[in-house]
């Protein structure tokens, strides 16, 4: 099993990670490659 960090962060930190790892996967789907892991990220970010 392996440690987990959780963080807290600011709603304005959260909006600026999200809106950053929207940008990295418009870029993923320009390039024809996967966005899976990216999107799992963004749902965990978003609930």
């Amino acid at each position: 099993m392996r440690d987990t960090k959780k963080y807290k962060l600011s709603y304005d930190e959260t909006r600026i990670i999200i809106m950053s790892l929207i940008e990295l996967r418009n870029q993923l789907i320009e390039e024809g490659r996967y966005t899976d892991a990216v999107d799992d990220i963004i749902a965990k970010l978003s609930s």
